[in-house]
């Protein structure tokens, strides 16, 4: 079942839902918008990278802080939301584009949408420029929604991202 706005002020007042900042005008009817933070990761010119399980996306990209950064056609990097994300054990999301970005061929993510139940971190944001102009990406947009979803019984996930950085 996917949460109502409702059903996530309610999880929220309860103390089972954490959004740290939190914006009550980010939920919308059936998901919640989070913001690009000022943290990024840009990727150099790569001869090869061996995919691996001990493959270390931070060997191959450089740390940036900024508030503004532009994303040129065909472009890749990464950036994380200002929200941290607390989420109980029986409620799993979907992380996803916001239509007015997707439209001028911005993607916020390339297949990693899917955020574990229990989690408590901020979310990775893997995006790319698809479109024919450059992006510029400011500090503070809503570029994203999270859905959220009710599982049947309770999980927690317990991997290498469960407290993520950027």
């Amino acid at each position: 079942m996917i949460l109502s706005r409702k059903d996530i002020l309610k999880l929220i007042e309860e103390k089972k839902l954490a959004i740290i900042p939190f914006t009550k005008s980010n939920i919308g009817p059936a998901s919640i918008d989070l913001t690009l933070s000022d943290e990024f990761r840009t990727f150099g010119k790569q001869k090869r990278i061996t995919l691996a399980e001990s493959t270390d996306y931070k060997k191959y990209s450089k740390k940036i802080k900024t508030n503004q950064i532009t994303l040129l056609p065909g472009g890749f990097l990464l950036g994380i939301t200002r929200e941290r994300i607390s989420l109980p054990p029986n409620i799993c999301g979907t992380l996803t584009g916001r239509s007015r970005f997707a439209r001028l061929g911005f993607a916020i993510h390339i297949t990693a949408s899917f955020i574990q139940p229990g989690i408590d971190n901020q979310q990775v944001l893997e995006m790319t420029n698809t479109g024919p102009a450059p992006l510029v990406l400011k500090a503070g947009t809503r570029v994203c929604q999270l859905v959220l979803q009710e599982m049947k019984s309770s999980a927690r996930y317990r991997g290498k991202f469960q407290r993520q950085l950027l």
